[in-house]
């Protein structure tokens, strides 16, 4: 699907005024359902009122932890055994989960936790993509300067006085507090600079075919002949274009197919 930078424009203003449910997971693996939810913490909020509440549970699936996991966030077998039992937590968690956006930083980690651990309960539970905001995506669009947009990492160069990184509970409070910050930016912002800073964000070649359409070699192609020079990854040589370039190329082979 073709998303330009006017309906990128367009939805993060509208989220700037609706409320979020901010949520943030720790697993004991990567995929559902196979993995399990080992603790969750969500957070309402909005722009206009600010933090409204937040609350973070421990959650005892009765499984074991891989010591890589513990490694990671220092839940322990121990903490995890002295956790909640999961249909406690998230039947006390659904009437917050079901308010608001559904935010997190890479949502779609997320939100396929959630709907596994409450499909196991008999519960469907479902969010459009209108109603999911991913924090990673806007910080990609908005923060195309820095090196690394992981939660850690930003948490460190914003110093957000939040707890450790990979609990439940600072992490959704960082996830939080990006928003926060970058919203507000969109929200104070004319149309013209917020559309400056996102069109300098990097685009792979997938992402430029997308928006130029046809194939990869096809849009690379275009991207070429039009002049435009890649960025090149200093970690993986891959290449990678700025949005403004690649959506001038897009409207450039539009007027094209028009005339």
């Amino acid at each position: 699907m073709r998303v330009l930078s006017t309906d990128l424009l367009a939805f993060y203003r509208d989220i700037c005024s609706r409320p979020l449910t901010v949520v943030d997971l720790e697993t004991s693996g990567h995929k559902p359902p196979r993995s399990r939810a080992i603790e969750v913490s969500v957070l309402n909020a909005s722009l206009k009122d600010g933090i409204l509440n937040q609350e973070t549970y421990l959650i005892n699936p009765g499984v074991s932890l891989p010591y890589m996991i513990t490694q990671i966030t220092g839940i322990t077998q121990e903490m995890v055994e002295d956790g909640l039992p999961p249909e406690e937590v998230w039947l006390r968690c659904l009437p917050l989960l079901e308010q608001g956006v559904l935010t997190a930083h890479n949502v779609g980690f997320d939100y396929p936790f959630i709907r596994s651990e409450y499909a196991r309960l008999g519960i469907s539970f479902y969010r459009s993509k209108s109603e999911q905001f991913c924090t990673v995506k806007l910080a990609r669009l908005m923060l195309s300067e820095l090196p690394s947009r992981s939660l850690p990492n930003l948490v460190k160069h914003f110093q957000f006085p939040v707890g450790e990184s990979h609990r439940a509970e600072a992490d959704t409070m960082a996830c939080w507090l990006l928003a926060e910050m970058l919203l507000k930016e969109i929200a104070n912002e004319d149309d013209e600079a917020v559309l400056a800073r996102i069109g300098q964000q990097l685009l792979s070649v997938s992402d430029a075919a997308k928006i130029i359409g046809g194939s990869q070699k096809a849009a690379r192609d275009r991207l070429d002949a039009a002049g435009v020079e890649p960025c090149i990854s200093q970690r993986t040589g891959t290449p990678f274009y700025r949005r403004v370039d690649v959506e001038r190329v897009y409207w450039q082979k539009h007027q094209l197919s028009l005339s």
